[in-house]
């Protein structure tokens, strides 16, 4: 990753660079989550192993407690991009979890807004992320 300049400090969306890299890594594991999120059930080969091995515990609970982690990371990603702006949201929700720049995404989807106001609506979902997350 090469680090960039800081973005100023008087910008209405400002968070530190180090903050910011922390909440981009996170938001590129979303794929990770998603396949961890449909791979978990209850029928997989180590579920049913906990199960019979007379463990003491809910395999069940286990399983939601999993299940609802992963959960929670995703919608917490898609109702943020969401709030950042409802019109833009599927750009900036690409951007964010597959680290892909405006620049493809202006070329693959068509994105309907200008360089300046795709990256203004990214630094605030990074700030409404960081907000959230602290």
């Amino acid at each position: 990753t090469v680090i960039r300049p800081e973005v100023s400090n008087k910008k209405e969306y400002w968070i530190s660079r180090h903050r910011y890299y922390e909440l981009k890594h996170f938001c590129l594991q979303y794929g990770e989550w998603k396949q961890a999120y449909n791979s978990i059930t209850l029928l997989s080969s180590s579920n049913l192993d906990k199960i019979g091995s007379g463990s003491v515990g809910d395999p069940v609970a286990d399983i939601a407690e999993q299940r609802l982690f992963y959960k929670n990371r995703m919608d917490t990603i898609e109702r943020l991009t969401r709030e950042a702006d409802p019109t833009l949201w599927n750009y900036i929700f690409v951007g964010v979890t597959e680290g892909i720049s405006y620049e493809i995404i202006r070329a693959r989807m068509d994105c309907p807004c200008c360089r300046e106001v795709y990256y203004e609506t990214y630094r605030r979902f990074f700030w409404l992320l960081h907000k959230e997350r602290n």
